[in-house]
């Protein structure tokens, strides 16, 4: 496992608290969540570019379409 350090304004880190505190988490588990988050999205957009860039523009359109669905 790696570790991670990152500089944050004091402010921000309070809210961080407090975010991760409000669901029952620690700072750690709740950056490790959302990173967890950004990761899937940045997976299923590279998998749609893809798809793309085979020619198959249907089922690319299709894909964005189910994923606007699920941001809304």
């Amino acid at each position: 496992m790696a570790t991670l350090t990152i500089h944050l304004p004091d402010d921000k880190h309070l809210r961080l608290k407090k975010l991760a505190e409000s669901q029952g988490l620690s700072i750690n588990k709740l950056i490790a969540e959302l990173l967890a988050i950004a990761l899937v999205e940045f997976d299923t957009h590279t998998r749609i570019k893809l798809l793309a860039a085979k020619g198959d523009r249907e089922l690319g359109l299709k894909l964005l379409d189910k994923l606007d669905a699920l941001t809304k």
